[in-house]
Parts: structure tokens; sequence; C-alpha cells
């Protein structure tokens, strides 16, 4: 973990992170060094704790960390950036034991936590974190905007170490019935351009104090 590294944009440190190569394309790569945590909850989580980790021993932590990539979406445009106004845990389910649906017994956390505010110009839209690739029916099951498999691990990471996390997702499918791979890399050229985009607009925003952290 001795490479691991913040970005500065507006003068503060800001730790980007995403969840697989394919969604880096050229765009982010002129602007951003994210951390690459793998695909999924357990491995987004277990990868951005040892990377917030190895910082802290640094002294090193970031002023903000930003879960960026790919989402699904039955409703929202494809190929557009939205930023996560709030993100939820479709796995948990304790409902048997008397708890609310997508709340962590025992965890003193809502079942739907409000990430920070938004960067202006950015439409914002309510995420689902899971451990599937949610397709065609599946999305009925559904109480989001848009769906991922990062997000949710993410925000706990980050909040173990006392830090915010800014959501931003580009929508590569979810139109309709995936039926392969390529279903979900075929927009993330455009998602690359959208997301560095964002990634400009929230520069501007932070080094005009625009985000309250």
């Amino acid at each position: 973990m001795s490479g691991i590294r913040t970005d500065r944009l507006g003068g503060l440190p800001v730790l980007f992170v995403m969840a697989a190569q394919a969604e880096y394309g050229p765009a982010l790569q002129a602007r951003i060094t994210p951390v690459m945590t793998g695909i999924g909850p357990v491995e987004g989580a277990v990868s951005l704790t040892a990377a917030l980790s190895a910082l802290a021993a640094r002294h090193e932590l970031p002023a903000l960390v930003v879960s960026l990539g790919s989402a699904g979406s039955r409703s929202l445009v494809q190929g557009e950036v939205y930023q996560a106004s709030s993100v939820s845990w479709r796995d948990m389910d304790a409902s048997a034991l008397g708890f609310e649906k997508g709340r962590t017994p025992l965890l003193d956390l809502p079942a739907e936590v409000t990430l920070v505010e938004a960067v202006p110009g950015l439409p914002q839209a309510r995420l689902s974190t899971g451990g599937n690739v949610v397709s065609g029916a599946a999305y009925d099951a559904i109480d989001a905007d848009m769906v991922d498999m990062e997000t949710w691990a993410h925000m706990r990471a980050a909040a173990r170490f006392g830090l915010p996390l800014l959501g931003l997702r580009g929508i590569s499918d979810g139109a309709e019935e995936l039926r392969g791979y390529s279903d979900w890399t075929a927009l993330l050229g455009v998602i690359d351009t959208r997301l560095a985009e964002a990634v400009d607009r929230l520069e501007a925003a932070l080094a005009e104090g625009m985000i309250a952290l």
C-alpha cells in the first residue's frame, strides 16, 4: 500500500476510489489516480480500509473520499452521470428479527444514509449497493434510482476514519435486460468522459468553498 496517494482538488487532498480498471478510461487517467478496490461490497470495504489505514499511518488522510464508476438504472438516462444523494445496502435483511429491511442490526445507522451535499450542476439520484448484478424485473424489488456494488462499502470504510464520501455514478446499463459482459462495457467510454467532467466540476466547487466538508 506504499503507492497509495491522494489527488489535490481545490487545494484539498481527495482520495478517489473505483472498482474496476475497465471504468478508468483516458479522460479520468488524465485527472486522477484512484485506488482500485475490486468489485463488490466485500472487496470494496476491505481494499478501501487497507488504503485508508496506510494513509493514516503516514498522517495523510484525505479531506474527502470520492467513489466513482458505473451504475445500472431502469429509469435514469443511460450514459449520464449522477451524484448519489443517498446510499442503501439492499443485501441487508434482518427483518425476521424485527429490524427494518436494509438496517444493520445493533448498528446506529439508518437503512438509507445521506451523502455529502450536491456538486452544483450534477443531478442527484438515490443509490442502492448490493452484491448482485441487477437486470430486468429485478429492479422491481429495489427502492432506489440506480444500483451499484461498492458505494455502501466505500461509505462505511470512509466513515470508520471520520471521512465524508461523495458518490458519482455513470449509468452504464439497465434500460434493457443484460445479456452479457459487453452490455455493461458498451457505454464506459462515454461515462469516462462525463465522470471526468464531473471531477472538474467538483474541483471548481471545492476551490470556491461550495461543498461543506
